[in-house]
């Protein structure tokens, strides 16, 4: 029998790319999700995952469910039997979360305490949790490896994977039949290279990569850069950006390493090269022929200058490795966004 998969938030980006990932490794994912961050297709399906399914040519078990429910966790958990979860549930905008810290706690952790709780109740162990780089603060020293200080967080959503990560652990160190990985993400783009699926931000756009492929695209009319007077090489701020394909695969290798009973293990995924944000409008332009027009404006708060991965620890103990380049990234993207050019 093929193991069952819970995925939370799996109808979202990353959720759904490694949704598709589980199906062709010979998992059965059975996900939930709010359309929180997820737009309705037929039959009740996300749209997202009415496309997963055409990719992969079999059906996707969902369920329409807030993980802050309870009673419906405990209703689910009955119905299936799980060998392992896969944690992506959660409010994710860090400007919002800075206007709205209460609403962040509530579903992060509530969603989270309520997850674990109804897990060891029904005697599921194993969890693949969806952290963040951002659990690292201001970077003290680059790369960022994983013994770098956490916590010094600069907003509640950072705080509230931080804390996550934390409750996690407690309970690993508790109670020692848990095992637990923890996935800090570097920064996700690109898509699946039918196309098919991608980002689809609602509203406007948080990330940098999405909101270039829409000006690329002549959705908006041009970028806003925020802060040329960084210590950088050009002054604008610095990132890893890692392809949503390899972060999916990532999961698949966490799942591996919770079958030896690991405890609570903690890898970055990122590629540990560091991009600035006028080189990735460059790379956007060399893959959609077309000039991207940008504007300089301040500073954002609470962004720092540079943030690049150590991730050396995820390959030498999961076997994991970043295949694809920047080239890659932002090929599949505009494929994406040109064959979706208003989202799904």
């Amino acid at each position: 029998m093929a193991e069952k998969i819970l995925v939370t938030g799996g109808a979202g980006y990353i959720g759904s790319h490694c949704v598709l990932e589980l199906v062709e490794a010979g998992y059965v994912p059975v996900v939930i999700d709010n359309f929180h961050n997820a737009i309705r297709g037929a039959d009740a399906l996300p749209e997202s995952l009415q496309r997963v399914q055409q990719i992969v040519s079999q059906p996707i078990l969902f369920q329409e469910l807030d993980i802050t429910n309870e009673a419906a966790l405990q209703e689910l958990f009955r119905k299936h039997h799980f060998s392992a979860v896969m944690h992506f549930a959660g409010l994710k905008a860090v400007g919002e979360s800075v206007q709205k810290p209460l609403e962040y706690y509530r579903v992060n952790l509530t969603g989270t305490i309520r997850l674990l709780e109804t897990m060891k109740a029904h005697g599921v162990r194993n969890i693949v949790f969806s952290s963040s780089a951002t659990v690292y603060g201001d970077p003290k020293y680059l790369p960022l490896d994983e013994n770098h200080p956490v916590g010094g967080c600069t907003n509640p959503y950072g705080k509230s994977k931080y804390f996550i990560e934390e409750m996690i652990r407690d309970l690993c160190n508790a109670e020692k039949d848990w095992n637990a990985v923890l996935l800090r993400y570097f920064n996700p783009i690109g898509a699946h290279e039918s196309g098919m699926i991608g980002e689809d931000p609602q509203g406007i756009p948080n990330n940098l990569m999405p909101y270039v492929a829409q000006v690329a695209v002549g959705r908006r009319e041009f970028l806003s850069v925020f802060g040329n007077d960084y210590k950088t090489e050009d002054g604008t701020g610095v990132r890893d950006y890692i392809h949503v394909v390899d972060l999916a695969k990532g999961h698949i290798a966490a799942l591996k390493k919770l079958k030896e009973n690991c405890g609570c293990k903690i890898y970055n995924l990122g590629t540990g090269t560091g991009y600035s944000v006028l080189q990735m409008v460059r790379a956007m332009e060399k893959a959609s022929g077309r000039e991207i027009k940008y504007q300089i404006v301040g500073r954002r708060e609470g962004d720092v200058a540079s943030c690049y991965a150590d991730p050396a620890l995820a390959e030498r103990e999961l076997g994991w490795k970043a295949a694809f380049g920047l080239d890659k990234m932002c090929e599949d993207l505009w494929r994406w966004q040109l064959q979706n050019p208003t989202g799904f």
